[in-house]
């Protein structure tokens, strides 16, 4: 009798080791293990104890997929994920789909349970020569329990590695599995988990996923040809790629379609026909995030995943509230008004183009509930040229940055911790062009010296004010001795009640980390960085009676299997009493009137109020300013060169030689408000009677054609500089801080 040569003897007996295992497997689920023991000897004897050992049921793990983001209205913002996956029943997949994936990669699938007996032979005897394993032999159910295996491991590439290494200790792992699906699931139930699970290249997991990025249809909408090449990528989606590999895509694709002939799915004459054609492929980039937003909805979107990885509601920890997240399959319903958020994104887009050197935002917030209702800025979201990720609506932890100086918007804080500590709006000073800055003691107990550096704009800024009209003209001599008359900590406190308490930082050692507003005797002017957002939501609080509510933009949240998820409530308090409210919308109104900074942008058809800020040497100019229904702050500020003067630029279609807050962002304000108010009922703000007992504080306005000129009070004028109400140099203030 001759001898087995060697090699020949090596690649009989893997062969019989591997077969052994299968059938091992399958025997001690029957209940038969021990004969087969004896026959097979000591490798079987372990491998069974192998097999014995594993946990008899597979958790199926929750796939990851695309979570929607919605507007008030219903209508979809964005689909986000970490995964592109769209979960769908198989009656929602086409059936020549099903059928191609059948025919390529296990075409006895509805025959054979957890193992293809006839499958495995073949595959065996080709492994047997190769002297290697393979994943010849494989039903869908043991492919389908390998993509578990690979989903659990998530995007640790190690472990991606280790639940695709092709060992006998793998396939007896997938065996036992397989036959425990095959059990509680039937062959439906687990070819439609097959097809959701399954990676399909470019950032696609799952066939619904696929047909779009491939051919942008539906899965139930897939043809022949186009269900050939989806099931031919199940093997190897990186070189059958159809967009990197249109060669070796259109081979595989073939293939698929003569196995679909070859097994009756469809005619040899069809198939022909469909070899012969093109790829015809209708792709779509894949793009992951808020970036594939609607047209200027990105960053409101972006603004909603922070607050989702923020908010201890939406999970106890960072890493559980990142696991929710990138989990996906949510449904999140958000406070977006569609139309106040077209009239901000049109506003900005005409008064400010992305490769301006100053850059303009816009937020809207609702008075009473603190809901966000626009968000808009001139750079669009992105990486590219003239583009930004960088939200400036909001601050750091957020999605933002350090905010903006904020100039003389701060002055309406000042005046209602003055009116609660019962100062009347008569209150009268008498108001130089220079001054010092009072001594005054802060909340620490601090006493900060009297020291020079408290001055107006013009030197024809000067004279005999009242609360009344030095917000009107935007009086710095007559802020700061408010400040001190009121006492320094009061107005910080009422900052606080606002929502004002904290700032974001550059600090690169504390990237995450929001500093306290600094007490210093300029306070009043402005001299803190605060966003968009945090403007607008203080002025809400005076349109709503005194009651501040901070910013929120989530409604409500369900998860992929439809449970509600708990929100963040809304956080309101009385920050002020509602007189005091009422009356700080007096000294405001009187700001966008005949004689004030802002009266060319106060006449939008709708009662309001408002006040301009504008920086030292106009790097930044606000206008923020409210009705009874909508409250929004607009900013312009050199994000490239926090340190450039606005004067002199250009925005939009304009040039401004000087940089003003009523001429540069108010028109951009009174714009976008009177879109969005459009079809609202007219609700006056709640208002005190003023009564001036000494008119000569009160400003007597001369006719002119703008705010520019002509506004006088009774001792001096503006200068032609009207509106700015630039904040002086004063102690303790540190350098201007931007995004």
């Amino acid at each position: 009798m001759a001898s087995t040569p060697p090699g020949a003897r090596y690649k009989i007996g893997l062969g019989v080791r591997l077969l052994g295992a299968s059938v091992l497997a399958g025997g001690l689920v029957a209940g038969v293990c021990m004969p087969l023991v004896g026959v097979l000897g000591l490798s079987a004897k372990s491998a069974a104890d192998d097999f014995n050992k594993l946990p008899g049921d597979l958790a199926a793990p929750v796939l990851a997929q695309a979570s929607t983001v919605y507007d008030a209205s219903g209508g979809v913002i964005a689909s986000v994920y970490s995964r592109d996956r769209t979960i769908v029943p198989l009656a929602q997949i086409a059936p020549i789909m099903r059928q191609a994936l059948i025919d390529i990669e296990d075409h006895r699938f509805y025959q054979h349970g957890a193992v293809d007996l006839e499958g495995t032979l073949r595959a065996l005897t080709t492994n047997a020569g190769s002297g290697a394993v393979s994943q010849g032999g494989s039903t869908l159910t043991q492919q389908y329990v390998k993509n578990v295996f690979v989903e659990e491991a998530g995007d640790d590439q190690a472990k991606v590695l280790e639940a695709q290494r092709q060992t006998t200790g793998r396939k007896i792992k997938e065996l036992r599995y397989a036959i425990r699906i095959e059990e509680n699931l039937s062959k439906d139930q687990i070819l439609a988990n097959y097809l959701n699970i399954t990676f399909f290249g470019e950032q696609a997991y799952g066939v619904e996923a696929a047909a779009e990025r491939y051919f942008s249809v539906h899965a139930s909408q897939l043809t022949a040809p186009q269900a050939a090449l989806l099931a031919g990528l199940v093997q190897s989606p990186s070189a059958y790629d159809p967009i990197y590999s249109p060669g070796l895509a259109l081979q595989r694709r073939n293939q698929v379609l003569s196995a679909m002939a070859a097994y009756g799915t469809i005619t040899r004459a069809q198939a022909a026909a469909y070899q012969a054609s093109v790829l015809g492929l209708k792709a779509s980039a894949p793009q992951e995030g808020c970036i594939t937003a609607h047209e200027g909805q990105a960053f409101f979107c972006d603004y909603v995943e922070h607050q989702i990885l923020q908010d201890p509601e939406f999970g106890p920890t960072v890493s559980a509230r990142e696991e929710l997240w990138n989990r996906g399959g949510l449904q999140i319903h958000t406070t977006l008004d569609p139309k106040s958020e077209q009239a901000a994104n049109t506003s900005v887009s005409q008064h400010a183009y992305p490769g301006d050197r100053p850059a303009t935002a816009i937020t809207m917030i609702q008075p009473g509930t603190g809901k966000v209702l626009a968000m808009a800025q001139s750079r669009p979201y992105g990486n590219g040229t003239d583009q930004t990720d960088l939200n400036y609506n909001t601050d750091r932890l957020t999605g933002g940055g350090s905010g903006f100086p904020t100039g003389s918007t701060f002055k309406a804080v000042t005046a209602a911790a003055a009116l609660e500590q019962g100062i009347p709006m008569s209150y009268t000073v008498n108001a130089p062009y220079q001054a010092d800055y009072p001594q005054m003691t802060d909340c620490t107990g601090a006493v900060h010296p009297q020291t020079p550096g408290d001055q107006n704009d013009s030197p024809d800024l000067q004279g005999k004010f009242n609360m009344k009209t030095a917000m009107a003209m935007s009086v710095n001599t007559y802020f700061v001795p408010l400040e001190a008359k009121a006492g320094l900590c009061n107005v910080v406190h009422m900052a606080q009640k606002l929502g004002l308490g904290y700032q974001a930082t550059l600090d690169p050692d504390h990237p995450d980390q929001l500093y306290p507003l600094q007490q210093v005797q300029s306070l009043t002017l402005g001299v803190n960085s605060y966003t968009p957002m945090q403007i607008a939501a203080v002025y809400a609080a005076f349109a709503a009676d005194g009651l501040y509510c901070k910013p929120m933009a989530i409604t409500s949240v369900s998860d992929s299997g439809g449970r509600i998820l708990s929100v963040p409530e809304p956080q309101c308090n009385q920050a002020m009493s509602a007189t005091t409210a009422k009356s700080v919308n007096t000294l405001l109104a009187s700001v966008v009137a005949d004689g004030g900074t802002a009266s060319s942008i106060g006449n939008i058809g709708w009662q309001d109020a408002g006040k301009t800020g504008t920086t030292n040497n106009s790097l930044q100019v606000w206008f923020t300013g409210y009705t009874k229904q909508i409250a929004a702050s607009t900013v312009v500020s050199d994000t490239t060169a926090p340190l450039s003067s606005l004067d002199g630029s250009k925005l939009g279609p304009n040039y401004f030689p000087i940089a003003y807050g009523y001429s540069m962002a108010g028109p951009i304000w009174a714009q976008a408000m009177t879109g969005a108010m459009a079809g609202l009922p007219q609700a006056g703000l709640d208002q005190t009677p003023f009564n001036d007992p000494d008119p000569a504080a009160s400003p007597s306005p001369s006719p002119s054609t703008g705010p520019a000129s002509g506004s006088t009070t009774g001792y001096a004028k503006h200068g032609g500089r009207p509106g700015r109400g630039r904040h002086g140099r004063g102690p303790g203030r540190r350098p201007r801080s931007t995004v």
